[in-house]
């Protein structure tokens, strides 16, 4: 099959549910691209998702927005595949893995015998799973396959430290890294606030009982999913919004460091295994993995994280 030039201004959506449908919405109001193609194994599902997105144009940027097949979308410069089944209430993202890895088995080998030389952005969960699964099916390079991660899981972070200490969240600096999931770890040893510790900055505001406050903390982050999900049943607009986030990271070779999945090798002694640590992510994708300082309590957590997913991705593929 010819290989087919890439299109930096194109980007296509694999399964139009809630979470693929708002990543397109979003997508279509950043202005990053000027042609988005949506995939869905229901086809009206795709076309009425594009139709409606499409309305909107008029309010934005042009763009051409259309459903479509595997062979329309392998010129563009990244695919991200939100296809799966939803996370339901009382179920974790690991429930979800049986399910979603055979999703997967009929998704990726299409793309891969196209010969697909973009970006591969998972958010699908169990995000790290499957983006190992992708790895595998796709065979491509592993720094252009990437899975969201746990961006969203550090936006939320960054969130709650903003509202404790009453300070704008982008000028928290702070990272969770790990599973997007159960086992995820708030790196606090290199949480700071515009360059001042952040134990320091909690004394500043007020706020002495830091263990107390960051165990709260770390669980509000943790929990959130599944108090959305309790609340609502699905959660959207914040993965959306990291979403448009990584896209923007690549298209405009940012080289932003944003902690999305990919492979590890050998560092705090993980090895083989898909997961979160922040890395520059620019128009190749990941270029590389920056080793943040974590004390020994957080690369002992990291391991056992690492542990996790490597019993959990030897057990489905």
């Amino acid at each position: 099959m010819k290989q087919l030039e890439l299109n930096n201004r194109k980007v296509a959506v694999i399964g139009c549910g809630f979470v693929g449908a708002t990543s397109a919405f979003g997508l279509m109001q950043s202005g990053l691209f000027s042609e988005m193609v949506l995939i869905d194994a229901n086809t009206e599902k795709a076309e009425g998702e594009a139709m409606d997105i499409s309305h909107g144009i008029p309010f934005a940027r042009p763009m051409k927005i259309y459903a479509g097949g595997y062979d329309d979308i392998m010129d563009a410069a990244i695919i991200v595949v939100t296809a799966g089944a939803n996370q339901k209430p009382g179920e974790t993202r690991l429930d979800l893995v049986q399910k979603n890895v055979g999703i997967f088995k009929s998704i990726i080998p299409e793309i891969a015998k196209r010969d697909y030389q973009g970006i591969l952005l998972i958010v699908s969960n169990p995000v790290d799973i499957l983006t190992y699964t992708a790895h595998k099916l796709s065979g491509m390079p592993e720094n252009r396959v990437i899975g969201s991660g746990t961006v969203l899981d550090t936006a939320r972070l960054k969130y709650e430290l903003g509202e404790h200490l009453g300070v704008d969240s982008r000028s928290v600096h702070a990272f969770i890294i790990g599973e997007h999931g159960d086992s995820e770890i708030a790196a606090w040893s290199s949480a700071n606030v515009s360059g001042i510790p952040l134990n320091t900055f909690c004394e500043m505001r007020g706020h002495f009982n830091h263990d107390d406050s960051m165990e709260r903390i770390a669980a509000n982050v943790r929990n959130s999913a599944y108090e959305i999900i309790a609340k609502k049943n699905a959660t959207y607009y914040g993965i959306a919004m990291s979403v448009k986030r990584i896209c923007e990271a690549i298209v405009r070779d940012e080289k932003s460091i944003l902690p999305v999945s990919g492979m590890i090798h050998g560092m705090y002694g993980v090895e083989d295994v898909v997961l979160s640590m922040p890395a520059i992510v620019g128009k190749n994708g990941i270029e590389r993995q920056v080793p943040i300082s974590l004390d020994e309590d957080e690369q002992k957590q990291l391991r056992k994280s690492a542990q996790i997913l490597k019993e959990m991705a030897e057990q489905v593929l």
